[in-house]
Protein backbone atom coordinates (compact mmCIF):
# COMPACT_ATOMS: atom_id res chain seq x y z
CA UNK A 1 0.00 0.00 0.00
CA UNK A 2 1.26 3.24 -1.18
CA UNK A 3 0.49 6.25 1.76
CA UNK A 4 1.09 9.63 0.17
CA UNK A 5 2.30 12.86 1.70
CA UNK A 6 0.08 15.04 3.68
CA UNK A 7 0.93 18.94 2.34
CA UNK A 8 2.24 19.76 6.00
CA UNK A 9 4.64 16.33 5.37
CA UNK A 10 5.49 17.99 1.78
CA UNK A 11 5.90 21.58 3.22
CA UNK A 12 7.95 20.12 6.17
CA UNK A 13 10.62 18.25 3.33
CA UNK A 14 10.55 21.41 0.90
CA UNK A 15 12.16 23.69 3.83
CA UNK A 16 14.91 20.80 4.95
CA UNK A 17 15.71 19.76 1.27
CA UNK A 18 15.94 23.98 0.41
CA UNK A 19 16.72 25.39 3.53
CA UNK A 20 18.36 23.19 6.32
CA UNK A 21 20.55 21.14 3.73
CA UNK A 22 21.95 23.23 2.35
CA UNK A 23 23.55 24.38 5.41
CA UNK A 24 25.98 21.50 4.87
CA UNK A 25 27.89 23.72 3.03
CA UNK A 26 28.19 26.31 5.55
CA UNK A 27 29.04 24.40 8.28
CA UNK A 28 31.51 22.07 5.78
CA UNK A 29 33.64 25.39 5.23
CA UNK A 30 33.33 27.45 8.02
CA UNK A 31 34.74 25.21 10.64
CA UNK A 32 38.27 25.08 10.00
CA UNK A 33 38.53 21.08 11.43
CA UNK A 34 35.57 19.71 9.02
CA UNK A 35 36.61 21.69 6.38
CA UNK A 36 40.45 19.98 6.39
CA UNK A 37 38.77 16.65 5.67
CA UNK A 38 36.94 17.75 2.27
CA UNK A 39 40.53 18.97 0.45
CA UNK A 40 40.70 16.12 -1.29
CA UNK A 41 37.18 14.87 -1.89
CA UNK A 42 35.85 14.74 -5.31
CA UNK A 43 32.32 13.32 -5.08
CA UNK A 44 28.77 14.15 -5.32
CA UNK A 45 26.64 13.37 -2.24
CA UNK A 46 23.20 13.00 -1.93
CA UNK A 47 20.46 13.25 0.56
CA UNK A 48 17.08 11.93 -0.54
CA UNK A 49 13.43 10.31 -0.06
CA UNK A 50 11.46 7.96 -1.90
CA UNK A 51 8.34 9.98 -3.24
CA UNK A 52 5.82 8.61 -5.54
CA UNK A 53 4.45 11.79 -6.49
CA UNK A 54 7.33 13.09 -7.93
CA UNK A 55 9.35 12.49 -11.07
CA UNK A 56 11.16 9.72 -11.22
CA UNK A 57 10.24 8.56 -7.56
CA UNK A 58 12.36 10.54 -5.13
CA UNK A 59 13.14 14.07 -3.84
CA UNK A 60 16.80 15.08 -3.38
CA UNK A 61 19.42 17.58 -2.36
CA UNK A 62 22.71 17.14 -3.98
CA UNK A 63 26.19 18.49 -3.43
CA UNK A 64 28.78 18.57 -5.72
CA UNK A 65 32.44 18.69 -3.71
CA UNK A 66 35.55 19.21 -5.44
CA UNK A 67 38.43 19.76 -3.29
CA UNK A 68 37.23 21.91 -0.71
CA UNK A 69 34.66 23.71 -2.85
CA UNK A 70 30.70 22.83 -2.43
CA UNK A 71 28.18 22.97 -4.93
CA UNK A 72 24.63 22.81 -3.65
CA UNK A 73 21.93 21.84 -5.50
CA UNK A 74 18.53 22.37 -3.84
CA UNK A 75 15.37 20.12 -4.27
CA UNK A 76 17.29 18.38 -7.49
CA UNK A 77 17.95 14.66 -7.67
CA UNK A 78 21.22 13.13 -8.93
CA UNK A 79 20.68 9.70 -10.81
CA UNK A 80 24.02 8.55 -9.59
CA UNK A 81 25.58 9.90 -7.08
CA UNK A 82 28.69 8.59 -5.29
CA UNK A 83 27.26 8.68 -2.02
CA UNK A 84 23.91 8.81 -0.88
CA UNK A 85 21.53 8.42 2.38
CA UNK A 86 18.34 7.15 1.12
CA UNK A 87 14.83 7.34 2.93
CA UNK A 88 11.81 5.28 2.51
CA UNK A 89 9.87 7.77 2.33
CA UNK A 90 9.71 11.84 3.16
CA UNK A 91 7.97 11.29 6.57
CA UNK A 92 10.77 9.25 7.49
CA UNK A 93 13.09 12.02 6.25
CA UNK A 94 11.77 14.69 8.36
CA UNK A 95 11.55 12.39 11.26
CA UNK A 96 15.39 11.94 11.05
CA UNK A 97 16.22 15.73 10.71
CA UNK A 98 13.82 16.50 13.49
CA UNK A 99 15.37 14.06 15.77
CA UNK A 100 13.00 11.24 15.43
CA UNK A 101 15.79 8.53 15.23
CA UNK A 102 14.93 5.50 15.06
CA UNK A 103 14.74 2.16 12.71
CA UNK A 104 11.62 3.49 10.88
CA UNK A 105 13.30 6.80 10.02
CA UNK A 106 17.20 5.30 9.39
CA UNK A 107 18.08 5.98 6.01
CA UNK A 108 19.90 3.06 3.02
CA UNK A 109 23.52 4.55 2.70
CA UNK A 110 24.86 3.81 -0.57
CA UNK A 111 28.88 4.66 -1.61
CA UNK A 112 30.18 2.91 1.75
CA UNK A 113 33.38 2.84 -0.70
CA UNK A 114 34.36 6.35 0.04
CA UNK A 115 34.70 5.76 3.77
CA UNK A 116 36.69 8.82 4.73
CA UNK A 117 34.22 11.00 2.67
CA UNK A 118 31.21 9.33 3.94
CA UNK A 119 32.29 9.49 7.28
CA UNK A 120 33.15 13.22 6.74
CA UNK A 121 29.55 13.93 5.52
CA UNK A 122 27.97 11.86 8.61
CA UNK A 123 30.15 14.31 10.72
CA UNK A 124 28.89 17.42 9.31
CA UNK A 125 25.26 16.22 9.34
CA UNK A 126 25.80 15.55 13.02
CA UNK A 127 26.96 19.35 13.79
CA UNK A 128 24.24 21.07 11.82
CA UNK A 129 21.94 18.80 13.82
CA UNK A 130 23.71 19.91 17.00
CA UNK A 131 23.70 23.83 15.87
CA UNK A 132 20.36 23.94 15.31
CA UNK A 133 18.98 21.74 17.99
CA UNK A 134 21.19 23.41 20.38
CA UNK A 135 18.77 24.70 23.66
CA UNK A 136 21.43 27.32 24.83
CA UNK A 137 23.95 29.93 23.22
CA UNK A 138 27.27 28.53 22.41
CA UNK A 139 30.29 30.31 24.77
CA UNK A 140 32.80 30.87 22.10
CA UNK A 141 31.87 33.96 19.39
CA UNK A 142 33.08 31.99 16.21
CA UNK A 143 30.42 29.02 17.05
CA UNK A 144 28.07 31.89 17.66
CA UNK A 145 28.38 33.60 14.37
CA UNK A 146 27.94 30.59 12.57
CA UNK A 147 24.52 29.44 14.38
CA UNK A 148 23.70 33.25 13.54
CA UNK A 149 24.75 32.84 10.15
CA UNK A 150 22.99 29.61 10.28
CA UNK A 151 19.71 30.90 11.15
CA UNK A 152 19.35 33.95 9.14
CA UNK A 153 19.85 31.62 5.98
CA UNK A 154 17.36 28.97 7.50
CA UNK A 155 14.69 31.62 7.62
CA UNK A 156 15.29 33.67 4.63
CA UNK A 157 15.21 30.81 2.57
CA UNK A 158 12.53 29.18 4.41
CA UNK A 159 10.18 31.74 3.97
CA UNK A 160 11.02 31.92 0.22
CA UNK A 161 10.83 28.03 -0.29
CA UNK A 162 7.26 28.36 1.61
CA UNK A 163 5.93 31.16 -0.99
CA UNK A 164 6.97 28.97 -3.40
CA UNK A 165 5.33 25.97 -2.55
CA UNK A 166 2.01 28.41 -2.21
CA UNK A 167 2.00 28.19 1.29
CA UNK A 168 -1.70 30.25 1.65
CA UNK A 169 -0.48 33.48 4.31
CA UNK A 170 2.71 33.84 3.02
CA UNK A 171 1.79 32.96 -1.08
CA UNK A 172 -0.77 35.92 -0.23
CA UNK A 173 1.50 38.20 1.28
CA UNK A 174 3.97 37.59 -2.02
CA UNK A 175 1.36 38.33 -4.13
CA UNK A 176 0.30 41.68 -2.91
CA UNK A 177 4.02 43.02 -2.48
CA UNK A 178 5.64 45.48 -4.36
CA UNK A 179 9.56 44.92 -5.62
CA UNK A 180 10.97 44.88 -1.18
CA UNK A 181 13.90 43.38 0.46
CA UNK A 182 13.49 41.82 3.87
CA UNK A 183 16.69 41.34 5.41
CA UNK A 184 18.30 39.75 8.92
CA UNK A 185 21.52 41.81 10.40
CA UNK A 186 23.54 41.78 13.51
CA UNK A 187 25.57 45.12 14.21
CA UNK A 188 29.20 44.58 13.56
CA UNK A 189 29.16 41.58 12.09
CA UNK A 190 27.59 42.23 8.25
CA UNK A 191 29.58 38.77 6.47
CA UNK A 192 26.19 37.00 8.36
CA UNK A 193 23.38 38.70 6.78
CA UNK A 194 21.01 37.74 5.04
CA UNK A 195 17.62 38.43 2.76
CA UNK A 196 14.73 38.06 0.58
CA UNK A 197 13.71 39.98 -1.88
CA UNK A 198 9.85 39.85 -2.92
CA UNK A 199 7.93 41.23 -5.89
CA UNK A 200 4.33 40.38 -7.26
CA UNK A 201 4.40 36.47 -6.11
CA UNK A 202 7.88 36.02 -6.63
CA UNK A 203 10.84 35.30 -4.12
CA UNK A 204 14.74 34.94 -3.55
CA UNK A 205 16.58 34.55 -0.67
CA UNK A 206 20.03 35.92 -0.76
CA UNK A 207 22.80 35.70 1.67
CA UNK A 208 24.92 38.61 2.64
CA UNK A 209 23.79 42.23 2.46
CA UNK A 210 21.58 43.03 0.23
CA UNK A 211 23.59 46.12 -1.74
CA UNK A 212 21.69 47.35 -4.83
CA UNK A 213 19.43 49.48 -2.47
CA UNK A 214 18.67 49.76 0.60
CA UNK A 215 16.35 47.45 2.19
CA UNK A 216 12.73 48.42 2.35
CA UNK A 217 12.81 46.64 6.25
CA UNK A 218 15.90 44.87 8.58
CA UNK A 219 15.37 42.71 11.37
CA UNK A 220 18.57 44.10 13.23
CA UNK A 221 20.44 43.32 16.41
CA UNK A 222 22.27 44.58 18.46
CA UNK A 223 24.94 41.76 19.40
CA UNK A 224 25.02 38.13 18.65
CA UNK A 225 23.75 37.01 21.90
CA UNK A 226 20.35 39.69 21.50
CA UNK A 227 20.57 37.76 17.98
CA UNK A 228 20.77 33.95 19.15
CA UNK A 229 18.10 34.79 22.16
CA UNK A 230 15.08 35.60 19.71
CA UNK A 231 16.83 32.77 16.91
CA UNK A 232 16.59 30.73 19.92
CA UNK A 233 13.54 31.71 21.11
CA UNK A 234 14.76 32.35 24.20
CA UNK A 235 13.74 36.33 24.82
CA UNK A 236 10.38 37.56 23.80
CA UNK A 237 10.47 39.85 20.58
CA UNK A 238 8.20 42.97 21.90
CA UNK A 239 10.86 42.72 25.47
CA UNK A 240 14.18 42.68 23.15
CA UNK A 241 12.79 45.75 20.77
CA UNK A 242 11.98 47.79 24.11
CA UNK A 243 15.35 47.41 25.86
CA UNK A 244 17.22 48.15 21.86
CA UNK A 245 18.51 44.64 21.57
CA UNK A 246 16.65 44.20 18.33
CA UNK A 247 16.02 47.30 16.42
CA UNK A 248 13.51 47.12 13.60
CA UNK A 249 14.23 49.41 10.59
CA UNK A 250 11.18 50.27 8.86
CA UNK A 251 7.20 50.01 9.89
CA UNK A 252 7.02 47.86 13.35
CA UNK A 253 3.92 46.01 11.63
CA UNK A 254 6.42 44.74 9.10
CA UNK A 255 8.28 43.35 12.40
CA UNK A 256 5.78 41.65 13.31
CA UNK A 257 4.74 40.16 9.91
CA UNK A 258 8.28 38.60 9.46
CA UNK A 259 8.25 37.65 12.83
CA UNK A 260 5.27 35.27 12.61
CA UNK A 261 7.27 34.25 9.12
CA UNK A 262 9.98 33.40 11.18
CA UNK A 263 7.68 30.89 13.59
CA UNK A 264 6.20 29.03 10.44
CA UNK A 265 9.66 28.14 9.31
CA UNK A 266 11.13 27.22 12.80
CA UNK A 267 7.47 25.16 13.70
CA UNK A 268 7.96 22.97 10.62
CA UNK A 269 11.88 22.53 11.16
CA UNK A 270 11.46 21.10 14.69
Amino acid sequence: MIFLASKEDILTNKIFLSAALPLVKVIAMDIPKLAKKFEHTHAVIQVSALDPESPGGKVATHFIVNAGEWVVHHDKVDKNPHIELEFKSIEAMNGFFKGKIGPSTLPKMRGLKKTGTFMAFMQVLLKMSALLGAKAPPEDEATKKLLVKCFFYLLSSGISTLNKQGHEEIHGWALKSPDRVYSWAVNGYPELSAYIRVKAGKSRAGRGEYKRAMPFFTLRFDNLDSALGILMSIDDMLDATKSGRLIMDGAPEFGAQIGDFMLLVGALAK
